[in-house]
């Protein structure tokens, strides 16, 4: 619809800026600057609106003043007008509907105005403006929706930004009196910080806020409705809480009458409180109204105010972390109770006119470097600047190192004078270990990696335990293999010289520091040596008087163990008294188990290594010291058997006895140097390109004829062609053996399924039989070397336990696997799988 009532306004109207200036619209401008965020309807969203509404890209809801218009709520406005939410009144729009107290418009704005901000820096061509009223009707700014585009506004788009504006209209100012009586009740009390209850005549409780709960522990749902004796239990000096009840609502006093009362808390605690009762009257009838202050509380803030006349001193007093204050000069004026104990200061007495003086030398920067007193956070904060977490490390006689995270900052007025600076310092001592301990446990794991012998690890181990907890020494004992004894296998000493024989020695059980970690198997920590009564055997004192004499103060030693074998002790020794036993125990029990987990390991190798080599040894002796008597004995039986027309049936029954035993002996000595030969690469495979499935097929037609024999069915399943990189002699042997133990170990009418073929890169063959099958415990162990499983040896079959060892290292040798199923329901499966050439 047209517009039919509305004037088309701009500049070209003379503007009365008196209306701008109406004091009592400027009063009523700042209350609805204050009311209007709290209002429940969103104010930007209520921009969006009116800018959908009339199907504009822009909208705003202003407030005008008589200097700036304050954008209250925006929708699509450009940063640069709506970041700071207020502009100039020279470049306002909104300005115009309060100045004419109508609606203010423009379809496209004149060639006069092109260079007006809002055209020229944001586009806009036409704007419909609105009044916005509050309660008593007085003009407040408008509501505007701007358009980037020339557009015809109609008496519909008037109606409904009027409609917006009438939604915005702030609500009138009201009475004071008016204010209070509307108040909610519950809320004001619950907003009130002093602990309150209600009660009626008959004692019954009906009214307790919040800070009553918090004090008493009871919720209102706990004591609302119950007699006071029900719940909290009040103790008036011994008198019945009614009859004090009963002399209050007579007396009916008009100010407040103050008692100590005991309460009962609903953790079952008394309560000491001062109760201020007073009767207040209404139209439900008369209430004693009860504010409660915690005596105990307040006391101990007189005790507070008290001491020295100042709160901030028992503030900083209280506090865990050190706490020091220089003033506009940078002399120290405050420090607080827990620096004054680390630096061994008087709680009470002045500090030191040359306190800098005081901590130099003692002071250093995480690198252990000296800081001078300028260079402190506290006169870096002097100085202006603001410090974050410095670590600050201090060093004293006799005591031990400790780290204090440093922040400090300047104390400045309002000015920006620097008043002075204060430095807060928290004391990491314990978790900066803790990090250098995670470093120390990576620089153990490294040395023992590298170290080829406990011995060669034992230097770089104990080097960095110590320097981890800037400790000047530390040794590691093992106990002997062979005479169960407890011996020295290395040290560090940071003088790197042992002047008076402190290490090296060897420890008798049960007797000091690590004798008696060696007895128990337990860490025994000692904080101060010369001043500790568990060491008191005159051989124990003597030790002590060793470590005095070398500036060690503190000891630390800690079992090495393997899992609950006790492997020996390690002993670390500290140049100052220390306090922190159960950290430095766990840190160093971590140490120990590496070393633990490296000693056995290297024993095991050891121990494998001589295994290995008995092993070997068998099989020389085996191999070679059994051959030349076993050559000799099948020779004579050869000579024995030519002339066995003159021997009678037991005879030569007897002769072809020991010929056959000589050959199983000959066979054993052989496989076993065959073995050998290969695991120690003496013999070498014969590889080249080879057809598998003709190694196959040959080993299954020889073994056809004794397979019959004995009532076995093979059957095969082989590609055409199957190409591997492999010694032909060798696999041939692991086919053969595999057949053979497959046909051996069926019952009569048994079958043996051979399947070859290729997977991608690899090459399977897969003998299933259907025989007596091997026990899945045993399955790992048969490829070990004479194992046979019991199964075998129950039946009483014969064999040397060599064959699956033989055919492992073959197949192992050409980069292969071989493994062993259960062929269900009876039987075994065996896969050998070896690389196919691509």
């Amino acid at each position: 619809m047209p517009l039919t009532g509305w004037p088309d306004l701009w500049d070209s109207v003379v503007l009365d800026e008196t209306v701008l200036d109406d004091p009592a619209r400027l009063a009523a401008v700042d209350r609805a600057r204050r009311a209007l965020p709290a209002q429940p309807l969103p104010l930007d969203a209520m921009a969006r609106l009116a800018a959908r509404l009339l199907k504009a890209p822009m909208a705003t809801v202003t407030l005008v003043g008589d200097e700036e218009e304050f954008h209250v709520g925006t929708y699509g406005l450009p940063p640069s007008l709506s970041a700071r939410g207020r502009a100039p009144i020279a470049v306002s729009v909104g300005k115009h509907a309060v100045i004419h107290d109508s609606p203010v418009l423009r379809g496209d704005l004149p060639h006069e105005l092109r260079e007006h901000p809002l055209v020229t820096e944001h586009g806009v061509h036409a704007f419909l403006g609105v009044p916005m009223r509050d309660e008593t009707d007085r003009l407040l700014g408008s509501v505007t929706v701007l358009d980037t585009a020339p557009r015809r506004w109609t008496d519909d788009d008037v109606a409904a930004l009027l409609e917006v504006a009438g939604v915005l209209r702030p609500p009138a100012p009201v009475e004071a009196a008016t204010r209070v009586a509307t108040l909610d009740s519950a809320a004001l009390l619950d907003s009130v910080q002093e602990a309150f209850l209600a009660v009626d005549p008959d004692g019954v409780i009906v009214g307790f806020n919040r800070a009553a709960q918090e004090l008493l522990g009871f919720t209102a749902s706990d004591v609302c409705g119950r007699h006071l004796d029900e719940s909290l239990l009040p103790d008036y000096g011994g008198q019945p809480i009614g009859a004090a009840l009963d002399r209050l609502f007579a007396a009916g006093p008009t100010r407040p009458v103050l008692r100590e009362v005991s309460v009962l808390r609903r953790d079952g605690h008394r309560l000491t409180v001062q109760a201020s009762l007073s009767v207040v009257r209404g139209a439900a009838g008369a209430l004693a109204c009860v504010f409660l202050t915690d005596l105990s509380r307040q006391a101990a803030a007189e005790d507070l105010a008290d001491r020295n006349g100042s709160f901030l001193n028992a503030l900083l007093d209280s506090l865990t972390v050190g706490v020091m204050a220089c003033d506009d000069t940078g002399r120290v004026v405050v420090m607080n109770r827990v620096l004054r104990e680390i630096q061994g200061l008087a709680l009470t007495e002045p500090l030191p006119a040359d306190y800098p003086a005081t901590v130099d030398g003692v002071l250093h920067d995480a690198d252990m470097r000296p800081m001078p007193w300028e260079r402190t956070p506290l006169m870096r904060a002097f100085r202006g600047e603001a410090v974050d977490a410095v670590d600050v490390l201090t060093t004293a006689p006799g005591e031990p190192v400790r780290t204090f995270a440093t922040t400090a900052r300047p104390i400045c007025a309002d000015d920006g004078r620097v008043l002075g600076a204060v430095a807060v310092a928290h004391e990491l001592t314990a978790i900066r270990r803790a990090e250098r301990f995670r470093a120390c446990h990576l620089a153990v794991q490294e040395a023992l990696r590298q170290a080829k012998t406990v011995a060669e690890a034992c230097g770089p181990v104990l080097r960095a335990v110590a320097t981890t907890l800037r400790w000047p020494c530390a040794e590691l004992f093992l106990i002997d293999e062979t005479s169960g004894q407890l011996r020295s296998v290395g040290h560090w000493d940071a003088d790197d010289h042992d002047r008076d024989g402190l290490f090296g020695r060897n420890p008798r059980r049960g007797i000091c520091v690590t004798g008696r970690v060696w007895q128990s198997g337990h860490a025994m920590w000692v904080g101060d040596v010369a001043d500790s009564p568990e060491l008191d055997t005159p051989e124990e004192r003597a030790e002590v008087q060793t470590w005095l004499r070398r500036g060690i103060r503190a000891v630390l030693a800690v079992p090495v163990r393997d899992g609950g074998t006790l492997l020996g002790v390690l002993t670390c020794y500290a140049g100052t008294e220390e306090v922190h036993e159960e950290l430095l125990t766990v840190l160093l029990d971590g140490v120990a188990a590496q070393i633990g987990v490296y000693v056995a390991l290297r024993r095991a190798e050891q121990l494998t290594r001589q295994l290995t080599r008995a092993q070997d040894d068998f099989i020389a002796l085996v191999g070679h010291e059994m051959r030349t008597p076993l050559t000799a004995i099948a020779a004579n039986v050869a000579m024995l058997a030519d002339e066995a027309a003159d021997l009678d049936d037991d005879q030569r029954q007897m002769l072809r006895s020991v010929a056959r035993n000589t050959t199983s002996l000959q066979e054993i000595a052989d496989r076993l140097l065959d073995l050998a030969g290969l695991d120690s690469g003496y013999l070498r495979l014969n590889r080249e390109r080879i057809d598998l499935t003709a190694i196959v097929t040959g080993a299954v037609s020889a073994a056809r004829h004794h397979a019959a024999d004995i009532g076995v069915l093979l059957h095969t399943e082989l590609p055409p062609r199957l190409v591997v990189d492999g010694d032909a002699g060798r696999l041939r042997q692991v086919v053969d053996d595999l057949l053979s133990n497959a046909i051996r170990y069926s019952p009569l009418g048994g079958q043996v399924h051979i399947e070859l073929h290729a997977d991608g890169g690899t090459a399977e063959l897969r003998i299933a039989d259907t025989g007596i099958g091997t026990p899945e415990e045993e399955r790992d162990r048969v490829f070990d070397r004479f194992f046979r499983g019991s199964n075998v040896r129950h039946q009483g079959m014969t064999g040397s336990g060599l064959g699956l060892s033989l055919a492992r290292t073959i197949v192992r040798l050409h980069g292969g696997t071989i493994e062993l199923a259960a062929n269900h329901p009876s039987g075994t499966v065996v896969r050998v799988r070896l690389p196919v050439v691509c």
